[in-house]
């Protein structure tokens, strides 16, 4: 069984993949060929965002926004503690703080309600993370936001495709920022990301930065970096977007049966929050004596994955970098997290195995 099915999911879409593919090496425009203005303007339209910048990686993608907003030594970026090394690494590149504030104990998300303590006269963004594909209280936290005059930056990796209210992630805020690594709810073969904004100023900064700050060919009017999402990778992406939907729909029915087969173990399901739509981009669960279920789960052929098992603010390089470091629920949660195989291509008959090889391990 795999724990993310990317083979079933290509050979459904062999033929327009490779098309697609075929058509770039033929036109030869590996950098910045006209698939990538195709992507841009489908996902753009997609989200509802007016602008979309399309960039090497979800990494890129939140580094390029924080430079945009012109953040660097000397100021906090407030974000959460329970999330990929990346979402703390970009801040401390640019000479600025990661200012952890603790998590919800049912979602695994920022806690909004703890933000505004979090607030000094350094802030200058919030960058909340759209975690196991639901999106955080991004009303309450741009609310916040706009009384303290602050950005906020959507980490929106996992979250593709989701909803708040009916709004689209990556809408949400100043900036959104999502990842299409081949894992995500929407992936491409290699790195990719993008990012979403209605603010042409900071739309136009983006271009600039990607291509190393470039305004005309050769003529640098910021500081940059090599940014560029390959013209390869848009086209598979496009060959991919037409079943998108499709995929979220069997996403979200998958998430429901899991959590129908899972009623009544010993362990605890994520709360969706009302007037989310989660795209399930992992399927986690909360339990007890996790490494003896992941090894008799192993023994029974069905992999697991762990996301995260230590928080950012108990990582090594930055321990010493963070403020605001005191985060049980963070702590409690990295102990029990437990994701299981979930896709869009994941069968019925593979889920079941995988409940019933649970609901056996937790009574065991």
């Amino acid at each position: 069984m795999q724990f993310i099915d990317l083979k079933s999911q290509y050979a459904a879409l062999k033929p327009e993949i490779d098309a697609a593919i075929q058509r770039v090496l033929d036109h030869g425009q590996y950098i910045l060929g006209p698939e990538v203005a195709q992507l841009e303007a489908a996902l753009a339209e997609r989200v509802g965002a007016a602008h979309c910048v399309t960039v090497a990686s979800g990494t890129e993608a939140l580094l390029i926004a924080l430079m945009t907003l012109g953040i660097g030594p000397g100021d906090e970026v407030i974000t959460t503690p329970f999330s990929f090394a990346a979402t703390a690494e970009v801040i401390v590149l640019l000479g600025a703080t990661p200012v952890f504030v603790d998590v919800e104990p049912d979602t695994a998300l920022i806690d909004a309600s703890l933000i505004e303590a979090a607030v000094t006269p350094r802030t200058k963004a919030i960058m909340p993370v759209s975690l196991y594909g639901q999106v955080a209280d991004m009303a309450a936290i741009n609310t916040i936001a706009a009384q303290r005059g602050l950005a906020v930056i959507e980490d929106a990796a996992q979250s593709f495709g989701a909803t708040l209210h009916g709004r689209a992630s990556c809408a949400l805020s100043t900036w959104g920022c999502t990842s299409f690594f081949p894992s995500k709810p929407l992936g491409c073969y290699g790195d990719g990301g993008a990012m979403f904004t209605d603010d042409a100023e900071l739309a136009k900064a983006a271009r600039e930065i990607r291509i190393h700050g470039q305004s005309a060919r050769y003529v640098h009017t910021r500081v940059g970096v090599g940014g560029r999402m390959d013209t390869l990778q848009c086209a598979v992406l496009l060959a991919k977007l037409p079943r998108l939907d499709w995929e979220l729909a069997r996403r979200a029915e998958l998430g429901d049966r899991y959590a129908q087969r899972l009623a009544g173990l010993p362990l605890e399901l994520l709360a969706v929050r009302p007037g989310r739509q989660c795209v399930w981009a992992q399927y986690t669960v909360m339990v007890d004596d996790r490494a003896r279920l992941q090894q008799v789960l192993a023994e029974a052929g069905i992999p697991t994955a762990v996301h995260y098992p230590r928080p950012l603010h108990r990582q090594p390089v930055y321990e010493s970098q963070a403020v605001g470091a005191s985060c049980p629920v963070a702590d409690r949660l990295a102990d029990r997290v437990l994701s299981l195989p979930m896709s869009a291509d994941l069968t019925l008959a593979d889920q079941d195995r995988v409940a019933a090889s649970l609901a056996r391990a937790l009574r065991s």
